[in-house]
């Protein structure tokens, strides 16, 4: 046997050998079970934040809204349970927050100024920040509205533990009606939508 067919021979087993490999790894891959975790449908990332929203929510709709007294921008001091037979919406909310920022952006004239001759109050709760933090925002951003301060989220430990901003939709009988986390344009219309509904 000449050297040439020696190596001819060793290159189609080198190949066979190879072609055989390749099929167990192409058979592995089909067949080997996926574990159940593993699995993971595409809408996870969403499931998981859905689920860390509901977690963090220590107040829902048909509690009794806890009490709190809080001091405004103005010096004023307003205790919840003094609005009993107005619907409140109260709002937290920070400096800091995009969907917060712009949420504030369409509160006067959709909210405020919509409801202004109906029993109710729009009480924005800053979350967190010092005085002069807040004064400074409202003034940059000319918003009329008086603002209550939360420096050490006494009052939003009460509702929640995470995530803002925060809406709690609060009835004439102080039972929550309505809650809403985050902002974009339609669960706002539908915020409104449960004001009016709350002011009927």
């Amino acid at each position: 046997m000449s050297i040439r067919t020696r190596r001819k021979r060793g290159s189609t087993l080198q190949l066979l050998l190879m072609l055989v490999i390749l099929i167990v790894i192409v058979i592995l891959i089909i067949w080997w079970p996926v574990p159940a975790s593993a699995a993971v449908p595409a809408q996870a990332p969403q499931e998981q934040a859905d689920r860390a929203i509901v977690e963090s929510t220590l107040v829902r709709g048909g509690d009794m809204a806890p009490d709190f007294r809080v001091e405004m921008l103005s010096g004023e001091h307003v205790a919840l349970s003094s609005l009993r037979g107005k619907v409140v919406l109260l709002n937290f909310w920070a400096t800091w927050c995009p969907p917060c920022r712009e949420e504030l952006s369409h509160v006067q004239a959709e909210i405020i100024d919509r409801f202004k001759d109906k029993p109710f109050v729009f009480l924005p709760v800053s979350r967190g920040e010092q005085r002069k933090t807040v004064e400074r925002f409202i003034s940059q951003t000319g918003y009329k509205f008086d603002v209550a301060l939360d420096p050490s989220q006494e009052v939003y430990r009460k509702y929640a533990t995470n995530y803002i901003p925060r809406n709690f939709l609060i009835g004439a009988d102080g039972r929550v009606l309505y809650v809403s986390v985050g902002y974009d344009e339609a669960d706002f219309k539908e915020l409104i939508a449960n004001i009016a509904d709350a002011l009927q």
